[in-house]
């Protein structure tokens, strides 16, 4: 039931200004698990690192903070404006009951300034703290540790070219809780026991899972697992985890190592070591050698989030398992003597079999987050593939060059799976627009042979 609008507090969120496509589905995402909305009446300049957000809860937005990385730190707002004035004048109105708990004369407290895309003096900054006299502070300043830290925050605009003399908006709040941005770092690839030509990013891999709304005690399965990178962002927020890989060397840790200055993979080199190393071995439960292409579940509902990174043959090849009947593309040996035969995988056909297996193994609200390759010229919101019993969430667009990018596609089961969706999408006269995807790797290599040429040519000027 939604709340209205009075039983709402404001708050003031400070993000990252990183990935700012992502923020919005994420934070989105996150007010929906801790049991938040996002209504229309939000202060949301998108690619502002200031948000003004209704929420129904101190708890809710703890919550929130918990989770997100887009984030740096959440305020309860208590008053803002265009001017000195204004902010001043909206502090003087804000409900002095909802202020004394934190002014009391046996508190410690803190007062901060942050400013966006400008660096104030040390005296600017006291003369700003000291304008706030007229607040009835009663406690101790304490610097180092206090109960209390309250922010002066101001935007100065997104031009660094432009800067004005004076803010353009102003905010005041009570400081609450910081985001986890320090996974970014703690969870660094660099520092990742086994990896692969195509782990993930740990930022991204925590923006998916969020965007895939994990939460303990979910069962969350990659079909495309690789080296379990997005398996450990899950595993972190408390969910189980398996993935599938046709790569019998990748999931079997065997074979030449990625990282520079090492020719080959290690004895413990495999996903298990890799949630070993972050303490989360306890939610690991198995990466199997398998086809996506060929389903080996049972059937059911069995997945409360599928989140995944298929192959867009660049650098890991497009591959399915082949048949003696059928014209097979190559034959391949492993250093354990393990021969399989495989055949190409178009990439249309890897998102309609990933979709139909969401589709099918999914729970009622599960989410499938998957990411997929464009060809930015040619791209339009209709070649991004659709199912019947999946609703589309969110499209993120990340540059890969200027003639590429790939999108962040988070879709939602609100349909249960019937035998007549089965094949669905071959009745759907857009199907052919999705065909393109196969020719995205001719597209790729076509405009990085183009901009050698072009600085080969600059050079000989």
């Amino acid at each position: 039931m939604a709340l209205a609008a009075s039983a709402l507090r404001r708050y003031l969120l400070l993000l990252a200004q990183e990935h700012l496509e992502f923020r919005l589905p994420e934070i989105t995402s996150l007010l929906s698990l801790y049991g938040g909305q996002f209504s229309g009446e939000q202060e949301i300049r998108v690619n502002s690192p200031f948000w003004i957000l209704n929420i129904p809860s101190e708890e809710t937005a703890r919550g929130l903070m918990k989770r997100t990385v887009c984030a740096k730190s959440i305020f309860e707002l208590w008053g803002h404006g265009r001017s000195a004035g204004e902010l001043y004048a909206s502090l003087k109105n804000y409900p002095m009951d909802k202020m004394l708990p934190y002014l009391q004369s046996d508190s410690t407290y803190k007062v901060h300034i942050h400013t966006f895309n400008k660096t104030l003096t040390q005296a600017q900054k006291i003369k700003k703290i000291d304008a706030l006299e007229f607040l009835p502070f009663k406690g101790k300043v304490n610097l180092k540790n206090p109960e209390h830290s309250f922010w002066i925050l101001e935007d100065y605009g997104m031009d660094p070219n432009n800067v004005p003399e004076e803010p353009l908006h102003l905010y005041f709040g009570r400081w609450i809780a910081d985001g986890q941005r320090e996974l970014i770092e703690s969870y660094s690839v660099k520092k990742r026991h086994f990896i692969g030509n195509t782990s993930m990013d740990a930022c991204l891999s925590f923006i998916m899972a969020n965007h895939g709304r994990v939460k303990p005690n979910d069962v969350v399965y990659d079909p495309f697992v690789g080296t379990g990178g997005l398996l450990i962002s899950s595993a972190h927020f408390g969910a189980y985890v398996c993935g599938t890989d046709i790569d019998y060397n990748t999931i079997h840790g065997l074979g030449k190592a990625s990282r520079k200055n090492q020719k080959w993979r290690g004895p413990d080199e495999n996903i298990r070591a890799n949630l070993r190393q972050y303490g989360l071995e306890k939610y690991y439960l198995d990466a199997l050698v398998s086809d996506s292409s060929r389903p080996i579940w049972r059937k059911g509902m069995l997945f409360d989030a599928i989140i995944t990174d298929p192959p867009y043959g660049i650098r890991e090849a497009t591959r399915r398992t082949g048949s003696q009947k059928e014209t097979v593309k190559s034959a391949e040996r492993s250093t354990e003597n393990h021969i399989f035969v495989s055949s190409s995988y178009h990439l249309s056909d890897i998102f309609f079999d990933l979709l139909k297996f969401a589709a099918e193994y999914l729970v009622m609200g599960g989410r499938l987050v998957y990411w997929l390759p464009i060809y930015r010229p040619e791209y339009t919101e209709e070649i991004i593939p659709r199912h019947p019993c999946l609703k589309l969430i969110s499209n993120c667009e990340q540059m890969l060059s200027s003639h590429t990018s790939r999108r962040l596609i988070t879709m939602e089961k609100v349909k249960e799976f019937k035998d007549q969706d089965q094949n669905s999408y071959l009745l759907d006269g857009q199907y052919m627009p999705y065909r393109g995807h196969n020719s995205f790797r001719e597209k790729y290599f076509s405009g990085v042979t183009k901009r050698i040429a072009k600085e080969e040519k600059d050079n000989q000027k």
